[in-house]
């Protein structure tokens, strides 16, 4: 592991990933998506981490690509386009791992999120923005349509408000991010850290293997028509009910037991 991403785990069961990469302004470079992946697919196998957190150093949470990393690539004899194509596939596999992780991820948002980094904030499952912060998919600006990070805006925000950010290039306030249902709220800037530590701490202090199974079903329901929906929530919640601690808690609860 390098220190492109510090990690700490707490008793709580709560794990804090911070994007270390202050001077490209914590770009998912490869050498960062590398590293992301890694920690991810540990923290997929580690049963002890009930929440993760995923943060920015420095300056701001994530600008995207890295754009000088980019460019370097169209020396290749293709004039990059097979390096464009491995670096898109790989880091829309690290946003599908984010999705598929058995752990709610929190977002942890300051100063900025653009392109990939809004993404990447679209992707977590929960977010919290410190005041002041600004969200985009402002590829556009320079010739690139942010298409990648479109799939998980429009998975979170009114389609014709994604359209008009993406053909616009325009930013979102942390304010306009949670009407549109981008970010779950706003705290102040001195508040951001411990916000988001309540939270995902009272994720971990809940049955984890529900959670699981959860979040699980939670991104899987969302593509089916009602009624198969229905019939998988239903298969789903019915294997949570044959859980031993679920049978625990509900016997705990029915005759008022700690």
């Amino acid at each position: 592991m390098s220190d492109l991403i510090l990690r700490n785990d707490t008793e709580a069961g709560v794990t804090r990933l911070v994007l270390n990469s202050d001077r490209n302004l914590n770009a998912l470079s490869d050498g960062m998506l590398a590293e992301l992946s890694a920690q991810l697919d540990e923290i997929a196998a580690d049963t002890t981490v009930k929440a993760v957190i995923l943060a920015g150093a420095g300056r701001v949470f994530c600008a995207g690509h890295d754009l000088k990393e980019m460019t370097a690539k169209r020396a290749a004899n293709d004039g990059g386009k097979s390096g464009f194509i491995d670096l898109f596939q790989r880091c829309s596999a690290v946003m599908q791992k984010i999705t598929t992780l058995p752990q709610p991820v929190i977002s942890e948002v300051h100063n900025i999120a653009t392109a990939a980094g809004c993404q990447l904030v679209a992707t977590c499952d929960l977010a919290i923005a410190a005041e002041g912060t600004r969200f985009g998919v402002n590829g556009v600006n320079i010739g690139l349509f942010c298409s990648t990070p479109m799939v998980a805006l429009t998975r979170n925000i009114p389609r014709k408000q994604a359209f008009e950010l993406l053909t616009t290039g325009e930013f979102l306030n942390a304010d306009q991010a949670v009407s549109l249902g981008l970010i779950n709220r706003v705290v102040p800037v001195e508040d951001l850290q411990n916000a988001t530590m309540e939270l995902a701490e009272k994720i971990a202090g809940k049955l984890s293997s529900a959670v699981k199974i959860g979040k699980e079903a939670f991104y899987k329901q969302l593509e089916m028509p009602l009624s198969e929906a229905y019939d998988y929530t239903g298969q789903v919640i019915t294997e949570n009910m044959m859980l031993r601690d679920t049978e625990a808690a509900i016997d705990a609860f029915i005759n008022r037991k700690k």
